[in-house]
């Protein structure tokens, strides 16, 4: 009885932190909306946010390489993230473990030697 006591009034608790949450949140949402100045100007009506007109057209061709070559690098830099827990307890993983780290660094080799393949690494 004590534990089902207990359990009710934490949620009792958790129930009136996420209404109390609302109610503010939706408060701070009316009061942004009825107080906020509304003063349009062709400046911030304007399609483009750099400050200058565009010069060109938009459908000329444009060299994404360089993007590329970022999100390669941000790819393979976010999943080599995945060694360091990996290596600090490797004494303590079993078989599962190892496959499965084995298997993930297959994984991205194998994508890394498309990548080479496919010449997105090449700097032409």
């Amino acid at each position: 009885m004590l534990f089902n006591s207990l359990f009710s009034q934490e949620w009792a608790k958790l129930g009136l932190l996420a209404v109390f949450c609302l109610f503010l949140s939706s408060l701070i949402l009316v009061l942004s909306f009825r107080f906020s100045s509304k003063n349009p100007d062709a400046q911030k009506l304007s399609s483009y946010e750099c400050g200058f007109e565009p010069y060109e057209d938009a459908r000329n061709v444009f060299d994404v390489h360089f993007y590329l070559v970022a999100i390669l690098f941000l790819v393979f830099d976010l999943e080599t993230v995945f060694f360091f827990p990996w290596c600090v307890s490797f004494a303590y993983i079993n078989e599962t473990g190892l496959f499965f780290m084995i298997d993930f660094i297959f994984e991205l080799l194998v994508g890394y030697v498309y990548a080479w393949e496919v010449g997105a690494l090449n700097w032409e």
